[in-house]
């Protein structure tokens, strides 16, 4: 199970990446390999608010609908097309190919209150 030492996590298993001033997010390696073969990725559109531990998509799978939440709150300035026709990125590259958006944050802050590698480790081997 691949955790990246240089992101922050969240308990519901999204990953976020620091990019300067925009903050890249995706699902884990945890999360893609409980939910199986992903099949359909629902996201926002560009412009569009999320608001910290609500819901901005989805991600459909052969077994189940999991619904994705903001690990931090702010204006999605990027979202990852290639998800619609290849959903598969998110089994096979859920760090790279599959990040799902960018966001200008409302509150750089709000990363600190994320879970480091050592600590979203600690959280999956209970579960």
């Amino acid at each position: 199970m691949s955790v990246p030492k240089e992101l922050r996590y969240t308990e519901e298993h999204e990953w976020v990446k620091v990019e300067g001033n925009t903050i890249r997010i995706g699902i884990t390696d945890y999360a893609q390999n409980e939910l199986g073969d992903i099949v359909f990725v629902e996201l926002p559109e560009v412009g569009d608010t999320i608001k910290v531990n609500e819901a901005f998509g989805s991600v459909e799978s052969v077994k189940t609908v999991s619904e994705l939440y903001a690990p931090v709150s702010g204006k999605v300035v990027e979202v990852n097309e290639e998800l619609n026709d290849s959903p598969e990125f998110v089994n096979e590259s859920p760090y790279e190919k599959a990040w799902m958006i960018v966001v200008e944050p409302a509150d750089q802050s709000e990363v600190e209150q994320l879970l480091t590698a050592e600590q979203y480790e600690a959280t999956i081997s209970e579960e």
